[in-house]
């Protein structure tokens, strides 16, 4: 019998600073916006974040991954880069998604046989597949000319549209298409169609929102027509566009034991992926409307736990928006509600779920409750990872 062994996390609460922005965008095409403790706050989707996280993770693992529908297609294009004729680059293409489990997964017809699920693959599985087609090349021809005939006979009215049948070996097509890569492994893949392809996401990531009252505010341009009519003046181009301004608390949680499960129990691969999660969370954000605004600003402060059996968020601190100091600035009462929120729910949970804890800022003084202060992110990044493979009940 397996020994119960409850879950760790590591969680990531940032207070960032950001001056006129428009990182994430509604359907109406304002910025985002939620209501919160009674005040409109500026939202950024979980979403919008995490991509720019997950893209910063491939560029640094070199390890490349893909969300699409369009796999049938791009496999059709890479084999008729390869010399192969038209039709029947397109017949393979269909047959890999027809051959990946054994009633294929489920296509768009109207959509030139798009998948109707969107596929989160590692983007050299299209060399792999490509190659899989190469190999039973004349399976395909022969199956090609068979469903050309049935076309033709069915046109005639002689016969029944018969049943697509596979003709790649499906227990290789769908060990393919279940391969991971690190960002697969972290954040998870919903793939109901192919047996064994889902992937449980280890990292939860919150929408980001101002822990302070603000609204998005118009800004009214003009774009110069630099070849007007002489003794004409006007403008090419008239909008409003929309900014926000505002601190924003950001937070993430990753389950290192999900995560370990998912690396096939590698810890210590959890723990470099953890550091790289850690890092990119940090630094990078979204780059939405960054050539006319130029957001790029960084955390004001960072702070992390290491807890067991369940994250905690601090979300709560600022369920009462913070009111800025007399002369502006809303940071300084940012970190004070975040410090005496931590306070109160180590009063309230006790530590002895509490592994480790720890901050960096650029703060000029030190914080209360937060753990261990940091010099740096460097530090601070190298204090996590260590305090994550402590044991239960050990706290630093």
């Amino acid at each position: 019998m397996t020994a119960y062994a409850p879950a760790r996390y590591a969680d990531f609460h940032i207070l960032h600073p950001l001056p006129a922005s428009l990182l994430n965008r509604g359907e109406d095409d304002l910025p985002k916006t939620l209501n919160l403790g009674g005040v409109v706050r500026t939202l950024v989707s979980s979403q919008s974040w995490k991509r720019a996280v997950r893209l910063r993770l491939e560029d640094v693992l070199d390890e490349h991954a893909a969300r699409t529908r369009m796999l049938p297609l791009r496999v059709a294009d890479a084999l008729r880069a390869a010399g192969w004729p038209t039709d029947l680059a397109a017949f393979a293409g269909t047959q890999i998604v027809r051959s990946a489990t054994t009633e294929g997964l489920k296509t768009e017809e109207n959509q030139r046989g798009i998948t109707s699920a969107t596929l989160y693959l590692p983007r050299d599985v299209l060399d792999d597949l490509t190659d899989l087609c190469t190999e039973h090349r004349p399976h395909l021809e022969e199956a090609l000319a068979k469903e050309t005939a049935a076309q033709t006979a069915l046109a005639k009215g002689t016969r029944k549209k018969p049943k697509a049948e596979a003709v790649l070996p499906t227990p290789r097509v769908a060990s393919v298409i279940r391969r991971r890569t690190a960002t697969i492994n972290l954040f998870g893949r919903m793939l109901a169609e192919v047996p064994d392809a889902h992937v449980d996401g280890a990292v939860q990531m919150a929408p980001a929102f101002t822990v302070h009252a603000s609204s998005p505010q118009p800004d009214y341009f003009t774009a110069v027509e630099d070849w007007a009519a002489p003794n004409e003046a006007g403008s090419a181009h008239l909008q409003t566009a929309f900014f926000t301004t505002g601190l924003l608390y950001r937070y993430a949680t990753v389950n290192l034991t999900e995560l370990t499960r998912n690396l096939n129990g590698d810890h210590n691969q959890a723990l470099h992926l953890l550091g790289l999660f850690a890092d990119a969370f940090i630094d990078v954000m979204p780059g939405a409307k960054k050539t006319s605004t130029a957001p790029h600003t960084y955390p004001h402060l960072v702070h992390y736990t290491i807890r067991d059996r369940r994250p905690v968020s601090y979300a709560a601190a600022f369920e009462q928006p913070v009111k800025h100091v007399p002369g502006g600035g809303y940071t300084a009462p940012a970190i004070t509600a975040l410090s005496q929120h931590a306070a109160g729910l180590n009063r309230l949970l006790g530590t002895r779920r509490l592994v480790g804890c720890g901050y960096a800022t650029l703060h000029p003084g030190p914080v209360d409750h937060l753990g261990t202060a940091h010099a740096g992110l460097d530090d601070l990044i190298d204090a996590l990872t260590k305090n994550a493979a402590l044991p239960t009940g050990t706290l630093v």
